[in-house]
């Protein structure tokens, strides 16, 4: 089952509801995956969860000696300024202040490097084998937990000035609507500080929220829709008209060839008519955008692929 240890890369994605850690070949196969739930408000349970899940997976790899402890890359909810290891915009919110990377090096005793989880996503589907391949310009969603996204130019992804390209979730929801079935005016208080961010309108929680059915998650909402409960298609509606005026204004800022989707809510395969047939109207030009708007081809295992990848290269020297 084992395949040569220099050709293995570790990766861990963290969720705001799961743990999923890979060995992962540069080539972007997977070799063995574990995943376990995050523990919910809880630092060092999390630091224990992946600890977890990278021994589970470095003992089904039967790695032998010193090849068996992996350098290890990190997707998370969030991101760290330029010269400040502490992690810093994470809906997990526990994550932030916190010094994620140094504390994960001393538990596993291994080098750690981390990145946001969008970027992970951008880096993944941008590849040659990704959704978005021979993309130009990638703009890489997650509908999940929380709302982020990771852009791409030329299969390289982007991370500004800043550390901060493409934390479209924190900026307004454009072209608010003010009728009361909306409920978009007044703006919802976002975790952040911040009101109307698009997070608050488009994560799976909000999908759950404004359907407003006791105990529903976002899929009971998806399920309750595709059963033909109009109070589900209504929320669902809301729902996709909203993404499409999210992604209108990318699409007039970035233009980007491919919009990959990502994270729980990306699975409904309805978003991907439903979308573009309404961001024409908000979108800046006479003529239908050419852009596609597809899911993540790696699914839920994207984001890993693109942590374990932030070692691709010293990998391949070594």
């Amino acid at each position: 089952m084992t395949a040569p240890a220099r050709r293995l890369l570790l990766g861990v994605d963290l969720g705001g509801t799961k743990v999923e850690c890979a060995a992962v070949h540069p080539d972007g196969a997977i070799e063995v995956r574990r995943r376990v739930a995050t523990p919910q408000g809880d630092y060092h349970g999390t630091l224990q969860a992946v600890a977890r899940s990278v021994q589970d997976v470095e003992q089904a790899c039967a790695l032998p000696g010193d090849a068996a402890v992996l350098p290890l890359g990190v997707a998370i909810p969030g991101s760290s300024a330029p010269g400040d290891a502490r992690v810093r915009n994470a809906n997990s919110v526990v994550l932030n202040g916190r010094d994620l990377r140094g504390d994960l090096e001393r538990l596993l005793r291994r080098p750690v490097r981390l990145c946001n989880d969008a970027n992970a996503l951008a880096a993944s589907e941008s590849a040659a084998d990704g959704a978005a391949a021979g993309c130009a310009v990638v703009f890489a969603v997650i509908l999940g937990t929380g709302v982020g996204a990771g852009i791409a130019c030329c299969g390289r992804v982007l991370e500004g000035a800043n550390g901060l390209a493409g934390e479209w979730g924190h900026n307004p929801l454009p072209w608010p609507r003010l009728g009361a079935a909306w409920r978009e005016s007044p703006a919802g208080l976002c975790w952040c500080g911040q009101r109307g961010c698009v997070e608050t309108f488009l994560s799976g929680p909000a999908l759950a929220a404004d359907h407003a059915a006791p105990g529903a998650d976002a899929q009971a909402v998806l399920h309750a829709m595709r059963s033909g409960q109009p109070a589900a298609r209504a929320a669902f509606i809301r729902y996709c008209d909203r993404l499409a005026r999210a992604l209108a204004q990318v699409i007039n800022l970035l233009d980007p060839d491919c919009i990959v989707l990502g994270g729980g809510l990306s699975n409904a395969p309805e978003l991907y008519a439903q979308v573009p047939a309404r961001w024409s109207n908000w979108v800046f030009s006479p003529e239908p955008p050419r852009t596609r708007l597809v899911p993540a081809r790696h699914g839920d295992s994207s984001g890993v692929r693109g942590a374990a990848w932030l070692w691709r290269d010293a990998r391949a020297g070594a």
